[in-house]
């Protein structure tokens, strides 16, 4: 078996080959990535493979943006600590999946399932990462002001970042709002159609981008509305995928 491993957590590749190689020891591993962007271009250069493990959470984003720029056919297993409604949505498709931290036996169970099923089948991953993302946007959030709460629409933010460790949501209106939850949770709960993480400080809404200006390194800078004091610029990892998005592709 040839397997491709998408995570970017090192530590997590090496115990999950030491795992796998104790489970077949004829097991090879063809590619190694921990972004979307590496990703791509191990599909495209590795065209002899059997199996993938995957990641949600990647360096530069979420491994479902993978799925909109490239097509697997080939049977996949999630190992990941994606939230349980991602959970629930792979089974019902018959995708198996392992949660963090891995345990042999999981690992072991999963890879002879999806090895009996899916080695001579072709799975439409794309549209099950349609469907998950379609069915569990959030519509709006709850935010705290010192005692008091707020409701705050999807529709009127305008982007959301970290600073000083704290995640800070900016509504159209210019109000800022102090979040709970992390970057990483927030990305994986907005319509990415609307949404676009530029770097691993900022998400912001298609809607908020006042200005593009060409930047070093084939990076874009932007000007938001409402205005923000920090840089806000694109990665060069994410830029490619980012200038896709903005034409709806």
């Amino acid at each position: 078996m040839k397997a491709i491993i998408i995570e970017d957590e090192e530590m997590a590749v090496r115990r999950l080959q030491k795992l796998l190689l104790e489970i077949d020891p004829e097991i090879t591993f063809v590619g190694i990535a921990d972004s979307i962007e590496s990703s791509i271009q191990l599909f495209e250069n590795t065209p002899d493979y059997d199996i993938v493990f995957m990641d949600i959470h990647l360096a530069d984003g979420s491994s479902f943006e993978i799925f909109q720029l490239i097509t697997i056919t080939k049977p996949l297993i999630f190992v990941t600590a994606y939230d349980e409604y991602a959970v629930k949505a792979f089974k019902v498709n018959a995708l198996d999946y392992i949660l963090k931290p891995v345990k042999k036996a999981e690992l072991n169970q999963a890879y002879k399932k999806v090895s009996q099923t899916y080695l001579s089948n072709d799975f439409d991953y794309k549209r099950l990462a349609d469907a998950i993302q379609q069915t569990n946007y959030k519509k709006r959030f709850l935010v705290r002001i010192g005692k008091q709460m707020k409701v705050v629409e999807i529709k009127d933010i305008a982007y959301i970042y970290t600073k000083d460790k704290i995640t800070f949501l900016m509504a159209f209106d210019g109000k800022r709002y102090p979040m709970e939850l992390s970057l990483d949770k927030l990305e994986e709960a907005l319509d990415q159609r609307i949404f676009f993480r530029i770097n691993r400080q900022f998400i912001v809404a298609l809607e908020a981008i006042h200005e593009m200006l060409a930047y070093s390194k084939a990076r874009v800078k932007l000007k938001l509305q409402p205005p923000c004091d920090i840089e806000t610029i694109v990665s060069t990892e994410r830029s490619p995928t980012f200038k896709k998005w903005l034409v709806g592709e």
